[in-house]
């Protein structure tokens, strides 16, 4: 069976299973929906203020909205005696990983996606005029957390206390991806042309490629019972 065929099988898997189930796309959704409503009710969505905030509020959404769907990456597998038999299958386990952050990334972009217009409605973003240009920085950044962000999935899906191992275990290495993708959003939306963010989408792009190559590489080290 070929490799890119295993990613294949494996993506496709998660991606079935989250459309009967649902779980993922609905925690996220609500959640950066409600990080919206709240921050729409603490600042005024036309003042100075809120233009300076909103990318560090449109990343706090993204970020910890995101570790919840990577919570619930590897625990249907986990929960239903699976992960071991998926391991145990003759298939490189790097196409594993793979599978599993190529699905992560999709499901943060879907939420993002839908997340976007209604951060733009209710802190009152210029959204269709810098939207190319925010779309570059929201790949760089989600492909960064998601590859970091899935090999501690992994790794915490086996602990007791996972929900809080995740994020204690992910931020810290995170920070760059997290730091970077504010700084690029806030020169977007402030109508800086791209090129005025090009340091921080060139830490994204090198953080990017660094990490999903150590992720890969380790990942069947940490999966290791």
């Amino acid at each position: 069976m070929g490799y890119l065929n295993l990613i294949r099988i494996i993506l496709w898997k998660d991606i079935t299973t989250e459309f009967r189930t649902k779980e993922i796309f609905t925690s996220l959704l609500v959640f950066t929906l409600l990080v919206a409503l709240i921050f729409a009710f603490a600042f005024d969505p036309g003042s100075q203020r809120m233009r300076e905030l909103a990318p560090g509020i449109l990343w706090v959404a993204f970020t910890f909205g995101g570790v919840l769907g990577l919570n619930r990456s590897f625990l249907a597998e986990k929960e239903n005696d699976c992960l071991q038999g998926l391991l145990l299958s003759p298939m490189d386990r790097g196409a594993i990983y793979l599978g599993k952050m190529i699905g992560n990334v999709l499901f943060m972009g879907i939420i993002e996606i839908f997340a976007f217009p209604v951060f733009a409605a209710f802190l009152n973003l210029p959204l269709l005029e810098v939207i190319l240009r925010l779309i570059v920085v929201i790949v760089l950044s989600t492909i960064g957390f998601a590859a970091v962000g899935t090999l501690f999935a992994a790794m915490s899906v086996n602990t007791r206390t996972r929900e809080v191992m995740l994020p204690i275990l992910l931020f810290p290495v995170a920070v760059p991806v997290i730091i970077a993708a504010v700084k690029a959003t806030g020169k977007v939306l402030a109508g800086d042309p791209l090129g005025d963010a090009g340091d921080w989408l060139k830490l994204l792009g090198v953080f990017d490629v660094i990490f999903v190559v150590i992720c890969f590489l380790t990942f069947e080290y940490v999966v290791e019972e």
